[in-house]
């Protein structure tokens, strides 16, 4: 079997996860890793035979790397990525792409220049109940797509560190954006294309994390639309993801936080018909995403992701904090120009 090689960049929280879920990947070994802070990554990677280097520019220079997992703070991506894309290295990515469109334009021009696949961190896409309720949206079962309201909360960011990037405005700003939010413009990017204004306010409830830990967001579209999405970080659990149609509606419930899924309960209304309820049960989305990019290059598979949807959903983040920062609507004008009033 064909296998695709890559270096790991950062071993936090995430990138352990990932390196972890590679293990479980036929089609993709784990040859080296690196983190600015030292150990515990050597610790690491020398329980799992991983090689360890001190730096990225090492990494990069190694010539049997195929590709580069980033598992790094959101405002290195794009320098790195660059990077990368110069030393011929194709590049899975950790959301958010970049913090700016304009560096995601960047980016996905200079992979797309030299021929190389860009993979991204939006796992949920991969998830077995939003590939069906996907499909059953283009299908038409639920008729014209009229909203989306989701939600992703957590509260496993107030155990950690002050210290933590997490809390820093210039690599996370509007705090559960860039952490759970994120994901859910994705969704409704794929749902519903590009947006065409944003208006976002943001909290501090609980006082512990800095860069704010209650988000809440409404997307308008182009092609007609809204999405109404919470992000939390001061709260238990809670995934929720619901299209309303013309003619009916879909409900999907997460059972449990993706780290450690537990499966999913989806119901589905149409009119005319008596509602349905489906179970699905865990299944493995990041190890199926990180698949799906190493299949891309080894197989010439198309990623599911398309790079159109990537530079959308970095257009809505930048209105969010933007619109979070005034404390108004925000409007996208073109993929050219930065959000404006």
């Amino acid at each position: 079997m064909k296998q695709l090689r890559v270096g790991v960049v950062g071993l936090g929280w995430w990138g352990k996860l990932i390196v972890d879920q590679l293990r479980q990947c036929p089609s993709v070994t784990v040859v080296v890793a690196t983190d600015r802070v030292p150990e515990p990554g050597k610790r690491f990677v020398a329980e799992r035979g991983i090689a360890w280097v001190d730096d990225y520019d090492h990494l990069l220079a190694i010539a049997g790397i195929d590709a580069v997992i980033l598992c790094t703070p959101h405002a290195t991506h794009t320098g790195q990525i660059l990077q990368a894309a110069e030393k011929g290295k194709h590049v899975f990515c950790e959301k958010p792409l970049a913090l700016l469109a304009q560096e995601a334009r960047l980016s996905i021009e200079a992979m797309k220049s030299r021929g190389l696949t860009l993979g991204l961190g939006h796992e949920k896409r991969f998830e077995p109940p939003i590939i069906e309720a996907l499909a059953r949206v283009r299908r038409g079962d639920i008729g014209i797509p009229l909203q989306m309201e989701a939600n992703f909360n957590q509260d496993k960011f107030l155990g950690m560190s002050q210290n933590n990037w997490r809390f820093e405005e210039t690599d996370a700003p509007a705090g559960p954006l860039t952490a759970t939010g994120i994901h859910l413009i994705d969704l409704a990017v794929a749902v519903l294309g590009r947006a065409k204004a944003v208006t976002a306010a943001l909290g501090r409830s609980s006082g512990q994390l800095r860069n704010g830990d209650t988000l809440g967001m409404l997307v308008e579209f182009e092609k007609g639309g809204h999405a109404l999405i919470g992000a939390m970080l001061a709260t238990p659990f809670s995934g929720r993801f619901a299209l309303y149609g013309s003619t009916g509606w879909i409900d999907v419930r997460d059972n449990a936080h993706p780290e450690h899924p537990q499966g999913w309960t989806m119901r589905i209304s149409r009119r005319g018909f008596a509602e349905e309820v489906f179970s699905f049960p865990s299944h493995p989305a990041v190890r199926d995403n990180l698949e799906a990019f190493a299949a891309s290059i080894l197989d010439g598979a198309d990623y599911p992701i398309p790079t159109d949807d990537m530079e959308a959903n970095v257009s809505i983040l930048e209105a969010v904090v933007t619109s979070t920062r005034i404390g108004q609507r925000v409007q996208i004008f073109s993929t050219s120009r930065p959000p404006q009033l």
